[in-house]
């Protein structure tokens, strides 16, 4: 989906609020990447789930720990974090300090593909599920804690109004379901994701 307007950064008292209202507000957003070399990458956001305070799947659940200590701090900074020895996750950084909330991005979807990725892949699934994105965006560990403002190596902005109108008009909807891969508050509607599009890491 081409952007045809100047982009509007998002900042971090747009995400100074509750998990559950900020997650289906990024679909649409996107997700910018600075790579070293000065490459500019950006996707579309697609897929997001919430985690907040109470929540047994959190990774800050139960205290701080020098693993999540990020979740307690201010919003608008980079959680990562590393899955089955293998795959990173992205998430963003929500809420008051000394809350821990953040959003998981599951999903984003692509203009172009980056030089880096297999040319035989799909275009629509790169970067399909959150693991998949980290991949195609070279996000790792090292870029946890990273404040997501322009000049860093990661930064978010607004949806454009062309895509906020199709919202409003019907001609696009959000979805809304459970968590995905989770073994507990598996049965918490916190998902949501822009539906019929082909980006996204799993329908339902």
């Amino acid at each position: 989906m081409k952007r045809l307007e100047t982009p509007v950064d998002i900042d971090a008292q747009w995400l100074s609020r509750d998990s559950m209202i900020v997650a289906p507000e990024l679909i649409g957003c996107t997700l910018v990447r600075h790579m070293p070399d000065q490459t500019i990458l950006r996707g579309l956001i697609v897929e997001t789930e919430a985690y907040g305070p109470g929540d047994p799947a959190m990774h800050a659940y139960r205290r701080p720990t020098a693993r999540n200590r990020v979740m307690f701090g201010p919003a608008g900074v980079a959680y990562v974090y590393l899955i089955y020895g293998t795959y990173h996750c992205f998430n963003v950084i929500t809420d008051q300090p000394e809350i821990p909330s953040a959003v998981l991005i599951r999903a984003l979807q692509l203009d172009t593909a980056p030089v880096w990725i297999e040319p035989q892949q799909k275009l629509q699934r790169v970067a399909a599920g959150p693991g998949k994105l980290c991949q195609a965006f070279k996000i790792d560990r090292t870029l946890s804690a990273t404040p997501l403002q322009p000049g860093q190596a990661l930064w978010l902005e607004h949806r454009h109004s062309q895509f906020q109108q199709q919202l409003s008009d019907g001609n696009l909807s959000l979805i809304q379901t459970t968590r995905i891969g989770l073994t507990q508050g598996v049965d918490l509607p916190w998902r949501w994701y822009l539906s019929g599009c082909p980006a996204v890491s799993r329908k339902g």
